[in-house]
């Protein structure tokens, strides 16, 4: 069994010549270093690592298209180790291959300062495509990745030449991975378009933390891929190398399905004690097994973070394997350079994520004294835009009538058609937000996604991941409050604008009318990070007010007086609300000050009292739980906010009933008013 027999020299420093000899050293240098790294760190997962070294050697030495040198070559094959906790095996294997991890770092290993995290960070280390950590995420993140190469390959590629996009991605996941349900909605839309430049190699060891998988898992993986649509494979560890390269090669050869490789593999493979066992899942092995585990290897007992000359020379030919292919593809671009220079252009211009100098021009204006939703505004940016930014590509989970996702004109993205710019995602949030990072991973498409703003709950998790690896995702959240109206409170978000507001790093706008919705979309397309855009199902009053004002996060919409008597402070919906109010104060002979703010994240704290214009009684405004709000209406403020669920009547009722109407507004800030004389 391939990385089970030991090695035929002593030492693991002796030269190894024969090839098989060689690839079992260098299968046991990856235990090995997984092992001493967690057992330094006195934390970590040792088990994966150890079960998946053949496998991984086996891609990374003979099947995947890279190299080390140039760890961003766009038609590089994709690699994701969806069972983060396995990291070690991905360090191991860069190191190995010349990517710029040293054995320091790996030394390192889960110490604070170490690109060798815990779970593989993006953009902490070359070669690391995608952040994962939560299991089933990084299944996810691949068929955006695969999608992505689909939808390039059929913008780019011309007929009868030689193509530009043109790469596989490889998966490794767990019996965890396939748990989760964003997995099951990846791999189900995955199947349904035909990506069959997918292969996810799944470890079937068994094992979990708790104990054997058959405490909770009973399905027939095999036979729930095959019935979405994927071609499904077989090895047992025990075949060898050769086996993990031969289904390779019977993926690659099925162009029209996703693939499947059951691999029956072994947690901890070479443990003489915690083979098969949880114990090897997520704990070190402990001194005495590690010095067992390599006695089993035929490594010596001493050695600690010992990578071998010939291992090391192997692998880094291994990383260096790809350059030739690089090189001609090199060739290609810079032939395309000189005999299709638009072509040429457009598609480095994708890649680099550039937008065209002008593409704000595209941008619709909207007549002040309208009423129009603020879904229905963004459905007409996208409209306007779409032309000019031919990499937006999105849709909606079912929801596109709904969300106004459609770019007009688009065509479906289909299985054998990629050309299109319109997702049809299905009932599949969890599945399309994990997607759309994956999307944004690659490079070359800007993607976004909508749904209803109640089912961001659905997306939290790939949304949080998105801000983590700071991906620009635009996400369409409609139907933003109580003002969805007669489906009731399993429909209306009340605690949502402000859970989204929570995560660190994610852009959340609520425009106040359709142009403030035009100013959040440019906003957004210049964000290098995501954003959620949170927008009304019922129609509001076009304003007629200064431009600009999202991009400052927040700004003023009515003065009142150089120094008001009291500000109204207001997102969305509500800032028409806050309006109203403004004039029925104004009639009382109280001055007051309208500060619009659908951009938290961009407001300068420092300026802020330039906002407020020196006024200590604030009111906040906004049809949604007060968490976050008491930072700006201090302790002389008031609230008019909502700290309950809703109920179902028409969303203009219940607006009137929960007291977001220019009269309980005005009321509100009266009582704020004396409140603030009696105790000064």
């Amino acid at each position: 069994m391939a990385g089970a027999t030991p090695s035929t020299s002593s030492s693991g420093a002796d030269v190894t010549t024969d090839p098989t000899q060689l690839a079992t050293k260098t299968i046991n240098t990856i235990k090995t270093l997984s092992m001493d790294a967690v057992q330094q760190a006195n934390s970590g997962h040792p088990g994966t690592p150890m079960g998946l070294a053949p496998l991984a050697y086996a891609l990374w030495s003979r099947v995947m298209k890279y190299d080390a040198a140039d760890p961003h070559w766009p038609d590089r094959d994709r690699f994701v180790l969806s069972c983060g906790h396995a990291s070690m095996l991905q360090y191991a294997l860069l190191h190995l291959t010349g990517y710029p991890l040293t054995l320091d770092d790996i030394r390192n290993f889960r110490q604070l300062g170490s690109p060798a995290a815990g779970h593989p960070e993006y953009g902490e280390v070359e070669g690391v495509e995608t952040t994962t950590g939560p299991l089933g995420q990084g299944i996810g993140n691949a068929v955006g990745m695969a999608l992505a190469e689909r939808m390039l390959a059929a913008r780019h590629n011309a007929e009868g030449a030689a193509p530009l996009v043109d790469h596989h991605t490889w998966v490794i996941a767990s019996d965890g991975d396939l748990m989760e349900g964003v997995a099951a909605e990846a791999a189900s839309l995955a199947g349904h378009l035909g990506l069959g430049k997918l292969c996810v190699f799944w470890d079937d060891n068994r094992i979990t933390i708790d104990g054997g998988t058959d405490l909770s898992f009973s399905e027939d993986i095999p036979q729930r891929f095959a019935s979405l649509g994927w071609q499904v494979l077989h090895v047992d560890v025990a075949e060898g190398i050769d086996a993990y390269v031969a289904a390779a090669d019977q993926a690659r050869a099925d162009t029209s399905r996703p693939t499947l490789v059951a691999c029956r593999t072994h947690i901890g493979e070479g443990s003489p004690n915690k083979q098969d066992t949880s114990a090897a899942h997520g704990a070190p092995l402990g001194e005495d097994e590690v010095r067992l585990t390599k006695q089993a290897l035929g490594w010596p007992e001493d050695a600690v973070f010992e990578v071998p000359t010939d291992v090391r020379e192997h692998m880094a030919s291994a990383g260096a394997r790809g350059g030739a292919e690089r090189a001609a593809w090199q060739e290609r671009l810079d032939a395309l350079r000189t005999n299709a220079p638009d072509r040429a252009a457009a598609f480095e211009a994708a890649l680099a994520g550039e937008l065209p100098d002008d593409w704000e021009s595209s941008l619709p204006s909207f007549d002040a004294g309208a009423s129009l939703a603020t879904r229905k505004a963004s459905g007409k940016v996208l409209a306007g835009i779409g032309p000019s930014l031919p990499q937006l590509v999105g849709g909606s989970a079912d929801l596109a009538g709904s969300n106004n996702t459609t770019i007009p004109g688009s065509a479906d993205v289909a299985a054998g058609s990629y050309a299109g710019r319109t997702l049809h995602f299905g009932v599949r949030e969890h599945g399309m937000a994990s997607i759309c990072n994956g999307l944004a991973l690659h490079g070359g498409l800007r993607p976004y996604c909508g749904t209803f703003l109640v089912f961001s709950d659905y997306m939290r998790p790939s949304i949080r991941l998105a801000a983590l690896m700071k991906l620009p995702v635009i996400y369409v959240f409609t139907h933003d409050s109580i003002g969805v109206g007669e489906d009731g409170p399993t429909h209306q978000p009340v605690e949502h604008v402000a859970a989204l507001r929570s995560i660190p790093g994610l852009q959340v706008i609520r425009p106040a009318d359709a142009t403030e919705t035009a100013e959040a979309w440019a906003l957004a397309l210049r964000t290098p990070g995501p954003t959620a855009l949170c927008l009304t199902r019922q129609g509001l009053p076009i304003l007629d007010r200064p431009t600009g004002g999202v991009a400052r996060g927040a700004y003023v919409l009515r003065e009142g007086a150089v120094k008001p008597d009291v500000c109204l402070l207001a997102s969305g919906s509500e800032v028409s609300v806050a309006l109203g109010a403004a004039d029925l104060l104004q009639k009382e002979g109280v001055a007051a000050r309208v500060v619009s703010m659908p951009c938290w994240e961009q407001i300068d704290a420092g300026s802020s009292e330039d906002l407020f214009g020196g006024c200590d009684v604030r009111v906040g405004v906004e049809a949604g739980c007060s968490l976050g709000w008491h930072r700006w209406v201090g302790p002389a403020g008031a609230l008019v906010t909502m700290d309950r669920f809703g109920a179902s009547a028409p969303g203009g009722v219940l607006m009137e009933h929960f007291g977001f109407t220019p009269e309980n507004v005005a009321q509100v800030a009266q009582r704020a008013l004396a409140e603030s004389e009696r105790s000064s």
